[in-house]
């Protein structure tokens, strides 16, 4: 019985002259205006749920939470400016400088032989205050010193250890291949480790945002003395452009920015205009990489970073860029070891334990900065 009701039903509804229906009783959904849109950062995290627990099982509800949550924030003090005052400023809202506290007491232990590993290549003279673990107090907006700079910059403070990871050396010529928004270009400059800083990326609106940070913080004199060269070039062929030419490069790729997609809709790279661009993220990340180490002296460093905690964009792209350089170029490139930053920084930071290569912060509501992936490389031939 059944089916012949269906085929009745059909043949009516086959029938109805919909223009005979009188305007007014016509009914048609405004998909645009009256139906709610399915949000960018909605999208991002039935992504990421489906991903990362996979990848972090048990302990991707901690890492969801804390990545939900409000994120902590380091204090880079300037050293262009009255650095010693700022600094104490800082301690006066009990806050630390993070790096140089792990760095004495790392060399506190090797002197009283309780650890036999010697004090870490990491860039020198860097000073960024944070708060304790558990202490979620914020600092006052940066403000204008007595020298005309901005006294600190505000940024994730797991966000420099790609800097310290570098290890700048006096004289050396430096490369920041995906620089801006700036913040890790003004901790390079802040080493007082570069001869010439080349300071690329591909946004022009982007680098506009590069020149006013370098404005803001770093003398002009300084920034004519050691050649300060900003430019909005395609980094996949900085390898063509100046190869063999840089003692230590850093690509901090674009990437998922996890916590960034889970925030804001603006700019969110899961809007479904830009699944393609989403999708092809990996094969880009895995060129600038390339093109990175064919930009490196032979002997070079370079250092691979994210902000988000896909291993398809750290480990694998690492892997890739290695295994590409090795069958279409003959070079080799070995990967460091960083895992001694894990013991240097573990009072900070929130470590995950299981990286095939580099290292990986990962946000902890007691630690909630990162997610920062960071891998350093050295170009053997």
């Amino acid at each position: 019985m059944a089916a012949p009701i269906l085929r009745r039903v059909r043949e009516l509804l086959k029938r109805v002259d919909l223009a005979r229906v009188p305007q007014r009783h016509r009914h048609k959904k405004k998909w645009a205006t009256t139906e709610p849109k399915f949000p960018a950062s909605r999208l991002a995290l039935q992504n990421f749920d489906m991903t990362y627990s996979v990848q972090f099982g048990d302990l991707w509800p901690s890492i969801r939470v804390s990545l939900l949550s409000e994120q902590k924030y380091g204090a880079l003090v300037n050293n262009f400016a009255a650095w010693d005052h700022v600094s104490a400023r800082l301690e006066q809202l009990n806050a630390r400088d993070f790096v140089n506290e792990a760095i004495s007491h790392w060399q506190l232990e090797s002197e009283g032989g309780h650890s036999a590993t010697p004090s870490p290549a990491c860039s020198p003279n860097l000073r960024c205050f944070t708060f304790a673990r558990g202490d979620v107090s914020c600092f006052p907006p940066a403000r204008l010193g007595s020298l005309g700079l901005m006294d600190y910059y505000l940024m994730d403070a797991a966000s420099l250890l790609p800097v310290l990871a570098l290890g700048l050396q006096p004289g050396d010529t430096v490369l920041d291949l995906c620089a801006a928004p700036g913040g890790k270009t003004l901790a390079l400059l802040q080493t007082g480790c570069c001869c010439n800083l080349a300071a690329n990326d591909l946004s022009t609106s982007r680098t506009g945002r590069l020149q006013k940070v370098l404005h803001n913080y770093v003398p002009q004199d300084i920034r004519e003395r050691i050649q300060v060269r900003v430019t909005s070039l395609d980094g996949r062929k900085w390898g063509e452009l100046e190869g063999d030419t840089y003692d230590r490069v850093l690509v901090d790729v674009p990437c998922t920015t996890d916590r960034h997609s889970l925030h804001e809709e603006e700019n969110n790279i899961f809007q479904r205009s830009r699944k393609k661009e989403r999708q092809m993220l990996p094969m880009l990340q895995v060129q600038l990489l390339s093109a990175g180490l064919l930009a490196t002296k032979p002997g070079g460093h370079v250092v691979y970073s994210t902000c988000s905690l896909s291993h398809l964009q750290n480990e694998y792209v690492v892997q890739g860029a290695i295994e590409l350089l090795a069958n279409q170029y003959s070079i080799e490139v070995q990967v460091e070891d960083l895992s001694h930053f894990q013991k240097l920084f573990m009072n900070t930071f929130c470590f995950f334990p299981s990286c095939q290569v580099g290292e990986l912060v990962i946000p902890n509501l007691m630690a909630n900065f990162g997610p920062t992936y960071f891998c350093r490389m050295r170009r053997l031939t």
